[in-house]
């Protein structure tokens, strides 16, 4: 399988609202990013993402973070969403998801996780939290998995130590609080935007 984007970084924009979100989506695909997940403990998500999908989804998978029902990825779907990413696998969730078309990140801990996400149609593994289980852990789950999934690290994710998780042989990271914390300005976050895509692209050089 093959990440969906040239740049496999994901923003999460975790509390982002409907007046500001524009501005900084507008910002992260200025720096190169080409997938946004918007949380749906978000304030006003419902807003923020179909806003953002007529804006921006042909330049970026336009997506949704902390999905939990298939109701919701039914929601979604009507809505325009691109993406759908889980903190946890749900079979249903995803299938549903496969079946819109969507690409879906579940997230897995354990390879009993990640398989059964993958029979269920995943595309791709969110690692979470990445930071707290290590890249050794990451190196021996990888090593149980099909090779040829993508596997982000998710958690923990700075400009410093990201080229670690691209040399144990992550695909990309899902970059959340060291990107975008909720109410910072659209000046830093295209800051660290522009800073992340810099860090991936020396570590893959």
């Amino acid at each position: 399988m093959q990440w969906q984007t040239k740049l496999p970084l994901i923003a999460i924009l975790r509390g982002i609202t409907p007046t500001e979100v524009h501005a900084h989506v507008a910002a992260l695909v200025e720096a190169g990013f080409e997938a946004i997940e918007i949380p749906l403990n978000s304030p006003q998500w419902e807003v923020s993402i179909p806003e953002m999908v007529k804006a921006f989804g042909n330049k970026a998978l336009i997506g949704a973070g902390t999905v939990l029902k298939p109701e919701q990825v039914d929601q979604l779907a009507a809505m325009g969403c691109q993406l759908i990413v889980t903190p946890n696998v749900n079979p249903e969730v995803i299938r549903r998801a496969v079946k819109y078309g969507m690409t879906v990140c579940p997230g897995c801990i354990t390879a009993n996780e990640a398989l059964e996400a993958l029979v269920a149609g995943a595309q791709a593994f969110k690692i979470f939290p990445s930071s707290t289980f290590g890249t050794e852990y990451i190196t021996a789950l990888k090593a149980g998995l099909p090779r040829d999934v993508p596997v982000f690290a998710v958690g923990g994710i700075t400009t410093e130590n990201l080229a670690k998780w691209i040399h144990i042989g992550c695909t990309g990271a899902g970059l959340g609080s060291d990107l975008y914390r909720a109410g910072q300005s659209v000046e830093h976050t295209a800051q660290q935007a522009a800073a992340f895509v810099k860090a991936y692209r020396e570590a893959v050089q």
